[in-house]
């Protein structure tokens, strides 16, 4: 019994040093250029950028080749005005058996004050592909 639980314990502590190990930042600016007829930053350019800092962080976790099989939840909680700086923050919350799902947190911050605040979140599940693209176990 003491050996599966120090053996439960030790795959805790390799999960969540890979989890911290992965987590990814990327800093944008919104420009004029990408956004909408509001002059806030245009939704699906947003999506793709926390798209992308997901893919990033599961395959830094995992270190196999990943693929986006869903957008489980995304909340718009405010929107992003032109010349914004934006913070996408990506962390592995879950560890499936071939998936992780990945929170994205997109933090927004006016250029000239010491202000932050989140201003969407999404989630998404990212699953490993073997060459044939077929799901592959994420080895721990």
């Amino acid at each position: 019994m003491a050996e599966k639980q120090a053996e439960s314990d030790g795959r805790y502590a390799r999960v969540q040093k890979r989890i911290d190990a992965s987590q990814t930042r990327i800093t944008k600016v919104v420009a004029p250029g990408i956004t909408n007829h509001h002059n806030t930053l245009f939704g699906g350019t947003l999506l793709a950028w926390m798209d992308e800092v997901a893919f990033i962080a599961a395959t830094r976790f995992g270190r196999v080749p990943f693929v986006t099989v869903s957008l489980d939840r995304t909340d718009f909680k405010r929107p992003i005005p032109a010349g914004a700086i934006v913070e996408l923050v990506g962390t592995v919350e879950h560890l499936g058996r071939t998936s992780v799902r990945v929170r994205v947190d997109v933090w927004m911050e006016q250029r000239y004050r010491d202000e932050r605040e989140k201003a969407v979140t999404g989630e998404f599940t990212m699953v490993a592909v073997g060459e044939d693209h077929r799901p592959v176990p994420v080895e721990i």
